[in-house]
């Protein structure tokens, strides 16, 4: 398989700034260089996050779509956010520390499924079902 050639840092952190709440930039971005929908920013300490963690966290549902759509690749907390309980069930059901589990910035992934509104009321009372470790 052949090398790529690293993305451009700039583009990599206006991606995930822009991805919290700017639609519009991040489509020209993905048009400029669709790799970048996987494209992981470090904000220092381990914290990690990309166009679609900033889109989950921030509830940004139109955000997150229109980058899983361009290639991006889900994960638990942006599952949570969209709504997608079974995902989120699936996870947890494998693995259920992660309900413990942050996202970027130590966000905690009740609150990434309570900035899906409506849209994530199911997976919200999933995991306020769960029991306390």
């Amino acid at each position: 398989m052949e090398k790529k050639p690293t993305l451009d840092s700039q583009l990599v952190h206006e991606i995930v700034l822009k991805a919290h709440g700017d639609l519009e930039r991040v489509k020209e971005l993905i048009a400029q260089e669709p790799a970048l929908a996987n494209a992981a920013w470090d904000w220092g300490g381990g914290d990690w996050e990309t166009a679609l963690g900033s889109a989950a966290h921030m509830g940004r549902r139109d955000i997150a779509l229109f980058l899983l759509e361009h290639d991006a690749r889900i994960d638990l907390f942006a599952a949570a956010m969209l709504g997608e309980l079974e995902i989120v069930k699936a996870i947890l059901a494998a693995f259920p520390a992660m309900k413990d589990a942050t996202g970027p910035h130590g966000i905690p992934l009740i609150v990434h499924a309570q900035q899906g509104k409506t849209e994530a009321a199911s997976v919200v009372e999933f995991l306020l079902s769960l029991p306390a470790e």
